[in-house]
């Protein structure tokens, strides 16, 4: 598949201009002095000095480096162009332009050098941003001293309960006789002997009536 050819009126234009310019330099450089295929290897330099700083322009966006040297090539290709409308007698050319002539290809070098090796700063997005120092620990709090407990009041002590008094000791032959009294008032009156006339009819302290009591019961 052919792909047609499109004449562009600017790229026509650029065409002449740089046909031009070139041949402005070849004369400029003959006339300095510099015959041959040297005369032709000035416009190229210059030309190819002045592409390579818009490049650098245009890929890695404005710099000074960039800058200086698309200024100086353009200087060097508008002087030029100046130079051979008739402003200079290119029949006697002045020793500075010798002098200039004779330096660019030195100068040409070292602007075309820097341009292809001098590092392109990295733009602000594509930096890798350094992780910071991972910081100290911080010390850990000092826990408070609890505080000490309320003293727990001092109750009086309860006074011991009272030991129940032994009861007295009763001989079994008293026990006998105590059930042979209650069974005589039981027939006699039909119902249980209590504790005092118990404690009468036998004579005996009112505790041990009521121990006997305890066992007849």
């Amino acid at each position: 598949m052919t792909r047609s050819i499109r004449l562009d009126a600017v790229l026509v234009q650029a065409v002449i201009a740089g046909a031009l310019s070139f041949a402005h330099l070849h004369d400029l450089a003959a006339a300095a002095g510099q015959t041959g295929w040297k005369a032709w290897a000035y416009p190229i330099s210059v030309d190819l000095l002045l592409v390579a700083a818009w490049r650098r322009l245009r890929a890695d966006g404005p710099s000074r480096l960039a800058w200086c040297w698309f200024l100086i090539a353009l200087v060097a290709s508008l002087g030029a162009n100046v130079a051979t409308a008739g402003f200079l007698d290119l029949q006697h050319p002045p020793a500075w332009l010798r002098f200039g002539v004779a330096g660019w290809p030195a100068l040409a070098f070292l602007g075309g050098t820097l341009l292809a090796h001098t590092p392109t700063p990295a733009p602000a997005g594509d930096r890798v941003p350094v992780p910071p120092a991972p910081a100290a620990p911080a010390p850990a709090p000092t826990p408070a001293p609890e505080p000490e407990p309320d003293p727990e009041p001092v109750t009086a002590a309860e006074p011991a309960p009272a030991l129940p008094e032994a009861a007295p000791a009763v001989p079994p032959a008293l026990v006998d006789h105590a059930r042979k009294v209650a069974a005589e008032h039981r027939t006699r009156t039909g119902t249980a002997i209590d504790t005092a006339t118990l404690r009468a009819r036998l004579g005996i302290p009112e505790d041990l009536a009521g121990a006997i009591a305890a066992q007849l019961a």
